[in-house]
């Protein structure tokens, strides 16, 4: 039965470690509006309008583009693969990233 006790007493503690290290470690978030900030300003550099891409990715309306520039969605991962070849540059050029 000691043995058990003690045995839990180490699982407790390892776990109030594991969650001392996840409150500890800093992971990659994507910034949404700096992500969006770079589309526009990679946009405007390939010298294409939101028109433009919206035509090139056969959107019925422009709205998903603005909403990548203003920073409240962001493409999906093909979307994306599409915009780094359009402009010439890699997704990690494109996205954005912090630490919290």
């Amino acid at each position: 039965m000691k043995a058990n006790a003690a045995c839990l007493m180490g699982d407790r503690r390892y776990f109030s470690y594991l969650e001392e290290e996840r409150r500890m470690s800093t992971f990659p978030v994507i910034d949404m509006a700096a992500t969006g900030r770079n589309i526009i300003r990679l946009r405007q550099q390939a010298g294409l309008t939101v028109k433009d891409l919206q035509e090139l990715f056969g959107f019925a309306t422009p709205q998903a583009i603005y909403k990548w520039q203003h920073g409240t969605a962001l493409p999906t991962v093909d979307n994306l693969l599409i915009l780094s070849q359009v402009f010439s540059v890699t997704i990690d050029d494109i996205i954005v990233c912090t630490t919290n």
